[in-house]
Parts: C-alpha cells; structure tokens; sequence
C-alpha cells in the first residue's frame, strides 16, 4: 500500500523520521506511527479518553465478555475467512478494540487511522498481535493518506456522528475503497422528536467545554449514585426517567458479563463519551441512505443490528459503485 501526502497525492518515502516527498515535504515519525495532523485539534477530548481507559473495551483485557468481538461481526456481516489477503481499512480507531479483533480473528491486512492521538494507545495494545499486518496513522477522515479506490473494505464504527460533516465523511470513506467493495458504518441515530429531548443535549453545551479532567473527576464522583439511580428507575418500571439522569444507559447498552468493577469503568468512559466530544450530530437512517446515494454506494443494508442484553446500533452498508 502506497501512502501519500493526503494534499498533493505524491508518494511519501521514509527519510529518518520523517515521511518526505518528492517536493520536500515532510510529515514526522511520533513514536513510530506517521502523523498528518496537528497534536491538538477538535478529538482532543478523545486522546484524554484514551489514554485514560485504553483497555477498557479491549475484548482480551476483558477475559469475561467479547464484546467487540461480537459487534464487529455482527455490523460488518464478514466471514472471517473471506478477509485473509484483503486490504481493510479502519477510519476512528479509538484504543483498538476493532483493531483487535480484526489482527486475532482474521489475516486481513489492516490500515487503521484516528485523528486524534489515540493511535499511540491503539499501537501499543496492538502490535505485538502481528505486526506485518498493522499500520497506524494519525490523520484525518477527510485528508486520508491512501489513494482513492485502494481498499478491498473499510469500516468506520463509533465514529461519524462526532466528525464536523457528516456527508463529507461518508463520501471520503467511499472514496478509499475500490469499486464492488463494501463499506460498513454505524452511527447514532434519530429516532423521533425525542431523541434530543436527553439530558446529554441539554449539558453538552457546558460540559464539552470544561476541561476533561474537571469533567472526568464530576464524573467519577457521581457515578455510584447515579448507577443506583439508574437501576432502581428499571427494577420500578420508570426506566424512561434515566433520559434525564446524566449516565450512559447502563441497561440498554452494555454486554452481559461485565463484574462490578467493569461496570463501573464502562459507566465512567461511556459517560465521559456523551459529554466530552467537540461534535455529536445524530442522523436519521433514511438521511445517510441517501449519502450514499449521493456518493456513488448502492445500500445494502439500513437499520438495526442488535447484540447481546438487547443493545443495538444503527448500520449502514453499502457496496462502491
């Protein structure tokens, strides 16, 4: 796979630590993941994330559940067998829990990209998996450093509706893949007029802009009581009231078999998630249908993938005209 100045689509060669093309322009070596974007940008709230709970959704460093394992196959639809040799790519890789499981299920040869620098905790969870196979970049969704039509699949989960455009993304996806292949997306998603009538729409615009530990010590402060709070209103029936109670749903979202201490890291990081990031932009599923329409994609699935304890996500996947 040749990687690229994602400006002037030159081929970049190694020199030192730098990535440098034709023209002289270089692109540093951090820490050994190419880097194509400046430390500091709209995911910073992502690295802090990170690299605070790096193995929390990591499937191995949970001996007890394969959470993401289960998602990932279950999104995507993939046979495992069928990845072997293919050249997949991964936009919003987090720490790596798909990362993960893609280099131990599959012998896909993965090129996995996050804008913020979470990369660093993804490289560190995942190299010694088998290192032939992974490449990690720091760049962004909209300047990828790949040619246009390289990818035999690509994936993007968790990811789109924190990104600035919504369209623009899924239009640079379908770009990275070659024609007949396939692009797998999830998303939040807009299911009626109450889906931002929930407290996270009505604190975000504060909480996004505290600072992270500020908020993260809230957070950790709070979260007893709040876990309580949440399952009481389920055991009572009132389950709908924990809309308004600052928490992730607990109930709704989480795999089966996490331990105390588990949920109460999960329940930390995944609330830290609702309030932290610079964007959250929930689609309607219809509406990103039509971007891939727009964007040269046939559909081939829209709506709901659902996992263990009931939990679902929104799905896309479309095949490059």
């Amino acid at each position: 796979m040749k990687i690229i100045n994602p400006t002037t689509k030159d081929i970049l060669s190694k020199v030192g630590q730098n990535l440098v093309d034709k023209s002289g322009n270089k692109f540093p070596i951090v820490n050994e993941i190419p880097r194509f974007v400046k430390p500091d940008n709209y995911c910073d709230s992502f690295r802090f994330q990170w690299n605070k709970f790096s193995g929390t959704q990591l499937d191995e460093k949970n001996n007890t559940i394969k959470a993401s394992k289960e998602r990932f196959f279950s999104e995507t639809n993939w046979e495992q067998e069928d990845l072997s040799g293919k050249n997949i790519l991964e936009v919003g890789s987090g720490a790596g829990r798909f990362s993960e499981v893609v280099l131990l299920h599959t012998q896909a040869n993965l090129y996995s990209v996050d804008y913020s620098d979470a990369v660093t905790n993804n490289f560190s969870n995942n190299s010694h998996i088998s290192p032939g196979r992974f490449h990690v970049y720091q760049a962004s969704i909209y300047e990828l450093p790949f040619f246009d039509n390289s990818f035999d699949k690509v994936f993007c989960l968790g990811v789109l509706q924190h990104t600035p455009n919504f369209e623009q993304s899924v239009a640079s996806l379908i770009s990275k893949v070659k024609s007949g292949a396939e692009i797998v997306v999830d998303f939040y998603p807009i299911q009626g007029w109450w889906t931002k009538v929930h407290i996270k729409y009505m604190l975000r615009p504060v909480l996004k802009n505290m600072s992270h530990k500020k908020l993260l010590f809230i957070i950790e402060k709070n979260i007893d009581w709040l876990i309580k709070t949440h399952f009481i209103f389920h055991k009572l029936k009132i389950g709908f009231l924990n809309r308004f109670l600052p928490i992730v749903d607990i109930v709704n979202t989480f795999p089966e078999g996490l331990t105390l201490k588990q949920m109460k890291e999960w329940a930390i990081l995944d609330t830290f998630d609702m309030f932290s990031p610079e964007f959250d932009n929930p689609q309607r599923i219809s509406k990103v249908v039509s971007m891939f329409d727009n964007n040269g994609a046939d559909v081939t699935f829209s709506g709901y993938k659902y996992f263990s304890n009931n939990s679902k996500a929104a799905v896309v996947k479309a095949i490059k005209r």
